[in-house]
């Protein structure tokens, strides 16, 4: 990039280097090896994201077939998929709420146990969704939750159900269960990096005062990580929109969710339009969730 400078010194006063008629680069040349690391990951990001991302956006306004623009492929989306719209909006919203409230305890526990035992248990034990692939997990979840699965067997080897009560959970519940028992951990860790910030003086203080961990737990600290509370089921409604192979593998009738519809139109029928328009669907309802935690942030920091 050339600069081109200026010879008057009340253009630029907080740099001296180009007062005089002269323009100097020694400023920018220490940066120039970061800028040239950058080039590649920036490539990276714009040829396999903003790339295809500004294509869909487009592409979802045009019908290829007649070479016309217009709404013609959301209203053949809403047509063809308007349930699994709805289940794909209820399976996020409930999942992100469940890993909400599972991860508060969880993080509260390791942050307010008493049992170093129990806390230690937990810590190991928690973390290892983490490392499983998600298309292990479907495939995991598949053979756990069916009518003859893991969970049905062991339930009928205790007496607590009988084989004509086994029921399968391949269907929404299913993957409720699955995305809440795949990102929990990572929320966890987020809320539990959280409350290990705070001022333990305070907390200690309150139990001194006799309130209970419960109380301690909800009246003080929840209300001090909330941002990352939020941040945590931002995320988390986010990774569970653009899941193919968990509805795929638990759920794959009528209805389902809109990443199981995209994925059909694109390979059985070539029709990216609908496809795309799928997508611009999922995206807006990321973009609402993103808006609703921006909104709260410029509210908690007087902003607004």
């Amino acid at each position: 990039m050339w600069v081109k400078c200026m010879n008057q010194t009340n253009v630029l006063p907080r740099l001296p280097a180009l007062q005089n008629g002269r323009c100097s680069l020694s400023r920018v040349a220490p940066h120039v090896p970061v800028l040239l690391l950058l080039v590649p990951a920036l490539l990276v990001v714009f040829v396999l994201f903003v790339y295809p991302l500004g294509y869909s956006l487009v592409y979802a306004f045009r019908d290829e077939k007649l070479g016309v623009w217009g709404l013609m492929n959301f209203r053949q989306a809403w047509l063809l998929y308007a349930k699994d719209i709805f289940l794909t909006l209820g399976v996020s919203l409930a999942s992100s709420f469940l890993i909400g409230f599972f991860a508060v305890a969880i993080a509260g526990y390791l942050s307010l146990g008493e049992n170093r035992r129990a806390v230690a248990i937990l810590k190991w034990l928690y973390r290892w969704p983490l490392f499983i692939p998600v298309v292990v997990v479907g495939q995991m979840m598949r053979t756990f939750l069916a009518r003859n699965g893991l969970m049905n067997n062991a339930l009928m080897a205790l007496g607590v159900i009988e084989p004509l009560q086994a029921v399968s959970f391949l269907d929404w519940r299913g993957m409720i269960f699955t995305f809440v028992w795949k990102q929990l951990p990572f929320a966890t860790l987020l809320i539990a990096g959280a409350m290990a910030a705070l001022d333990r003086s305070m907390l200690e203080a309150a139990r001194n005062l006799g309130a209970g961990r419960l109380r301690v737990l909800c009246g003080i600290v929840v209300p001090q990580v909330l941002p990352t509370v939020l941040v945590s089921l931002i995320l988390s409604f986010v990774s569970i929109l653009s899941v193919l192979s968990v509805p795929m593998m638990l759920n794959a009738g009528s209805p389902t969710m809109i990443t199981v519809d995209m994925a059909w139109r694109v390979a059985s029928y070539s029709d990216y339009g609908v496809a795309n328009a799928l997508g611009l669907i999922s995206w807006a309802m990321c973009a609402v969730a993103a808006c609703f935690y921006l909104r709260h942030g410029v509210r908690e920091r007087g902003l607004q």
